[in-house]
């Protein structure tokens, strides 16, 4: 890996919080055309969509297909507020398309559709089949000698799924070094918190079971994801998690201490709100 100096180190962990805080605002932004919907884990993976998006990733944002490209795949259909965001910030598509998000004709419905949307790579919503369409995709990249990594971005909830183990299972055995899940561990299901709905702890002992490297970090905390995606990325011989432990809300803390915060419905007063403390969250 190239060295870096200290000064570079700020420099890029300063530009990644600057565009989660852009990723942040443009699902508040979204958020408010309907006035509910899942604005709580958009805020939660930010960091996350920031680093992977805005550091990580190869890809060509006028150039969607482009055979190379590294493949994100959003097996979280509902988290497709949060994946638009990040396709803005980083060219995919047009910051003015979010205020479509959701409406009749748009190209950006509110669970995520590959066939509607630039750079969405798989219909997700379905819990429990991203990671075999990401090995299945992986082994075929594989077979061209198509140098191209494939991430999936999956939830704590989907490891209540048993396809996903299997999958892990399968990515395992091929050695899919090519391979990197992310996993958010928001602690959230649609039936309430995950460690009483299904608890799936120890997490990380699991996945290295299974033969997996991984790593967990602050899913909050860029300079820790930074560091975190640049050691998986020299790993080989295996795939890779990184396990991000993340705050549904994060950077507003009025939406972050909802009782109810699996699906938010958010009063018309309250955006604004919301956008207050996100500022002023950025400016300390």
């Amino acid at each position: 890996m190239t060295s870096v100096t200290t000064d570079q180190q700020i420099e890029r962990v300063t530009r990644l919080q600057d565009a989660a805080y852009r990723i942040r605002s443009h699902a508040l932004d979204m958020g408010e055309v309907q006035g509910q919907g899942y604005i709580g884990q958009a805020l939660g993976v930010a960091d996350i969509l920031a680093v992977a998006y805005c550091d990580q990733l190869r890809f060509r944002p006028a150039e969607p297909h482009w055979p190379e490209r590294d493949r994100f795949l959003l097996s979280i259909g509902h988290y497709a507020i949060a994946l638009y965001a990040a396709l803005a910030e980083s060219g995919v598509i047009e910051e003015g398309e979010l205020q479509t998000y959701g409406s009749d004709e748009s190209r950006l419905p509110m669970s995520g559709m590959a066939s509607y949307t630039p750079g969405m790579e798989i219909s997700g919503g379905s819990l429990g089949h991203g990671l075999g369409v990401a090995n299945g995709m992986a082994l075929g990249l594989r077979h061209l000698g198509n140098p191209a990594r494939v991430f999936n971005l999956l939830s704590d909830g989907e490891l209540d799924e048993g396809s996903t183990w299997e999958a892990a299972l399968v990515a395992a055995h091929h050695g899919l070094d090519n391979v990197t899940a992310i996993v958010d561990v928001n602690a959230l299901q649609a039936d309430g918190a995950t460690e009483l709905v299904l608890s799936t702890e120890p997490i990380t002992d699991k996945w290295q079971a299974f033969g997996w490297y991984a790593l967990r970090v602050d899913g909050n905390d860029i300079r820790a994801l930074v560091a975190a995606f640049d050691e998986l990325a020299e790993h080989r011989g295996s795939p890779k998690v990184l396990i991000c432990d993340t705050r549904v809300g994060r950077g507003a803390p009025t939406l972050e201490n909802r009782e109810k915060a699996h699906f938010m419905r958010v009063e018309e007063h309250e955006w604004q709100i919301a956008r207050d403390q996100l500022k002023e969250g950025q400016r300390r």
